[in-house]
């Protein structure tokens, strides 16, 4: 007999089935608990509730593991590239040489942006946020793309994933060039899906632009650890927004928006700035350490624990070292490069850091990898949902083709006025 959880509501007991994971994660299943009982359950955030059954991926945050479709997010840095890693998560398994290289030749047919989205770019003033400017082009691609909008249509849906995966860059890397007043550089379809990012957003048309390789095994790294994170608040919301049969450029824009907010995706640049404070601030760590450490100091060190994890962060243990090689070679001239390491060896060292397990987080090494690459403040949350776009179209993707998908609708618990009586304007 399967198992059951039991809900005594006054002298009347329910039973509930217990529903158990393929990684033995258990859960009580409510969905029937309105229409039985008249009840609903109240969980702001949704912090303990599964609003989906899903196999794209795996967190385990007591143990510190990340695996995608299966594989450990350490097996698959180690030996994918940020576009294998994304044919991963969108198609569920890793392709073959041929089915991988059929991607890639795709991707490249699509790179280009329409020239008449040229104009979208005009109409923004200059210190636009890049964010602001990435969900505007993307939710406008659906009025270039009438053709392909369609979510029950596997073809057009195909063909919107090749697009997003392409053009995203592309959409970026403008973005970056029109708040410098640099003109466009358009995509080459010779050059690998970082390094041509990378060659959009720092090359001019004055002089040739000399990849880094370490640059851009950098930028690989960071786009595959950033992939995909389970049901967190921009994936959810893509799944919510998509649940309407919205299509995929309006679903994945809302994601867009969702990741901008401080506590999500820009939580990598709010590190910066916080390193950006100490430098400013004469360079005393030990002052905001133990600034940290007093409880009644509303002062936070930014990058460090994480919501989700209680251990390790698995995906800051395989950036550090990149993270480290690229301090090391580089002309230590930036202050906040020499912070970052100091604030790093406190956080591995000191008791209070340790017992907490506030240990540097993705976000910690992430802001100081983009900034040894050269990415402005303003880009890395863009850099962000370039990394995150395959894990988005994924959960769109499987939450299309659920036979139990239904549109999100989350339930209240009403703390307003009773029923009143509405005066007439005069005699109020």
């Amino acid at each position: 007999m399967a198992d059951v959880a039991t809900l005594k509501i006054g002298e009347t007991e329910e039973t509930l089935p217990v529903i158990t994971g393929t990684e033995a994660e258990r859960a009580i299943d409510i969905s029937k608990l309105r229409g039985d009982t008249g009840l609903i359950t109240l969980d702001e955030g949704y912090v303990n509730t599964g609003a989906v059954a899903s196999s794209i991926t795996y967190l385990d945050g007591e143990q510190g593991i990340l695996r995608y479709r299966g594989y450990p997010i350490e097996e698959v840095a180690k030996h994918c590239d940020f576009v294998e890693t994304a044919y991963l998560l969108i198609y569920g398994e890793l392709p073959t040489a041929e089915q991988l290289e059929h991607f890639r030749h795709s991707l490249r047919r699509h790179t280009l942006l329409h020239e008449d989205m040229r104009s979208f770019y005009n109409g923004f003033p200059r210190d636009a946020h890049p964010m602001a400017i990435l969900s505007s082009v993307v939710s406008a691609l659906s009025t270039f793309y009438q053709d392909s909008l369609d979510p029950s249509d596997p073809e057009q849906v195909e063909i919107s994933v090749l697009r997003l995966m392409a053009k995203l860059p592309t959409i970026a890397a403008f973005s970056y060039k029109k708040s410098i007043g640099q003109p466009f550089h358009y995509p080459r379809n010779d050059l690998t899906y970082c390094e041509n990012f990378l060659q959009m957003m720092f090359a001019v048309p004055t002089e040739p632009y000399e990849l880094d390789p370490d640059f851009v095994e950098a930028l690989n790294l960071l786009l595959i650890v950033h992939a995909d994170h389970e049901q967190n608040c921009s994936t959810s919301t893509v799944r919510m927004v998509g649940s309407s049969n919205a299509n995929i450029f309006a679903s994945i824009s809302a994601g867009i928006g969702a990741l901008w907010g401080p506590l999500h995706g820009g939580a990598n640049q709010a590190c910066v700035e916080m390193l950006e404070r100490i430098r400013a601030d004469g360079g005393d760590v030990a002052k905001y350490v133990n600034m940290a450490k007093d409880k009644d100091n509303p002062f936070r060190l930014m990058g460090f624990g994480h919501r989700v994890y209680k251990n390790h962060d698995p995906r800051a243990i395989l950036i550090r070292a990149t993270c480290d090689r690229l301090l090391a070679k580089m002309d230590r001239t930036d202050p906040i490069f020499d912070i970052a390491k100091e604030l790093e060896e406190v956080a591995l060292k000191d008791p209070y850091f340790i017992e907490k397990k506030l240990y540097p987080n993705v976000d910690f090494y992430s802001g100081v990898i983009y900034r040894a690459i050269g990415i402005p403040i303003q880009m890395f949350t863009v850099l962000f949902a370039m990394g995150r776009l395959p894990g988005w179209i994924a959960h769109w993707k499987e939450m299309q083709a659920s036979p139990s998908k239904r549109i999100c609708r989350p339930r209240q618990v009403y703390m307003g006025p009773t029923e009143r009586d509405l005066l007439p304007l005069e005699e109020r």
